[in-house]
């Protein structure tokens, strides 16, 4: 190591001797770095520079610059070359500035290459694993090179990271505004009125076992096994999200429960000739021909959108939770009906078997599997191919779960996501 490292090690091991073990055990050679130059210089990761190459500082205080002057404590993801950690130092008021490593082995080289004490010796700074934790902190600034260059121990916080920072970019279609929704919205009001609320499902199934099925790829490897429980006389409650239904009847499979909230979601994906009997949960924002031509008993609801705040008003309804997907509002549908337990279904959050959906073909409801260029981890450990709004509907449902510690949620497969806080239902999990 260099007369650098031991300088820069000295200092972590006196502050925070546990870590340091760790540290040393980073294998700063996996990192290839190169030196990167313009007007002064920089290290570049794979071909991702860490800093600017023409003025480093610079950079930092503009990032500084978007984080509040007025908050005692502030959170760092990523170490960078040490330059923000620094800028950020030199405000007065900051009481504590936790700087969360994001990718172990490229800070061991970055302790060999730089002198990083003028920020690790300051007695208001806190050093620490972001993997270590279960959820990001706020306020933050995440270093971008770092949210690609993330390793796998940090991934999952990476990912909350990348959510978090592009929620408002994401939510630019859902402005109560836009003409479109404002329009549809009118549309679906007559309909709204003549349904039930969905609250009036709330606590029907109290202590009942309930299956939540999605469309990811692993769905397929259930449907004989599903369609043997469906014919049980005792039996889960089976809810499936739009997209699910066809590939359900196609196998014989009849849910108890449909939700759908998309304004994309046509009759392609719900059709309505063998719907009667089969209730369905919607919000004002899908089509109200689809919602019309549907047969069976339909329920709706509202999200704590913005959008739903005038109909809030003026035509109370219950709210379920949404965070992007349909298979959000499904499962807080079934904790409010009563289940204490919850087997998920093809919620893959990633592209098992090269494959998008479950009986839909590649493509069919969304960008296809060649453009997927991200990543998580499955129920074995491995990398899988995923989108980068899956990832975010995944950490959602995470939280979700979190916050839900009286009901045991269940995965019926490995091959998708690995989803925090379920186990695996064994009676499907080989």
């Amino acid at each position: 190591m260099s007369e650098c490292f031991d300088d820069n090690a000295q200092v972590i091991e006196r502050r925070w001797p546990a870590l340091y073990t760790r540290l040393m055990l980073e294998d700063s050679t996996s990192v290839q770095a190169e030196l990167t130059e313009g007007l002064a210089s920089t290290l570049s990761i794979d071909g991702i520079q860490l800093t600017s190459r023409h003025d480093r500082v610079h950079e930092a205080r503009v990032q500084a610059a978007s984080l509040p002057t007025d908050r005692p404590q502030l959170h760092v993801y990523g170490t960078g070359l040490g330059d923000l950690p620094a800028v950020l130092l030199a405000r007065a008021g900051l009481e504590r500035l936790y700087v969360h490593i994001l990718n172990g082995a490229l800070f061991a080289l970055v302790l060999q290459l730089l002198d990083q004490r003028h920020w690790l010796d300051d007695p208001r700074v806190e050093l620490l694993y972001a993997g270590d934790h279960a959820d990001i902190y706020t306020p933050f600034f995440a270093l971008p090179a770092e949210m690609l260059l993330a390793d796998d121990f940090n991934a999952k916080i990476r990912d909350r990271l990348v959510n978090e920072v592009h929620l408002s970019f994401n939510n630019r279609d859902f402005d109560p505004q836009l003409p479109f929704i404002q329009q549809r919205l009118q549309d679906c009001l007559d309909v709204l009125l003549a349904d039930d609320d969905v609250a009036q499902l709330f606590g029907t199934c109290t202590g009942r076992e309930i299956y939540v099925i999605g469309t990811g790829p692993t769905l397929e490897s259930h449907f004989e096994r599903l369609a043997a429980v469906r014919g049980q006389a005792e039996r889960p409650l089976f809810i499936c999200v739009d997209t699910a239904y066809l590939p359900l009847r196609k196998h014989g499979i009849v849910p108890d429960l449909v939700v759908t909230i998309d304004k994309l979601i046509s009759f392609r994906h719900l059709p309505f000739e063998e719907s009667d009997g089969i209730p369905l949960v919607y919000l004002p924002m899908s089509d109200p021909a689809v919602l019309k031509a549907w047969k069976g008993k339909r329920y709706g609801g509202y999200t704590a959108s913005p959008i739903y705040d005038a109909l809030r008003q003026q035509h109370p309804r219950a709210q379920l939770h949404a965070g992007g997907s349909v298979i959000h509002p499904a499962v807080d549908l079934a904790v409010k009906m009563g289940a204490t337990r919850i087997t998920l279904f093809g919620a893959d959050f990633a592209f098992p078997m090269n494959k998008t959906h479950a009986g839909w073909n590649d493509g069919d409801l969304g960008p296809a599997l060649e453009q997927a260029r991200h990543w998580v981890r499955d129920g074995y450990g491995e990398r899988v191919r995923t989108q980068l709004n899956f990832r975010g509907y995944l950490c959602v449902l995470e939280r979700y779960i979190a916050a839900h510690p009286q009901v045991n949620f269940l995965n019926s497969s490995r091959a998708g996501a690995m989803i925090v806080g379920t186990q695996f239902n064994q009676e499907f999990v080989q």
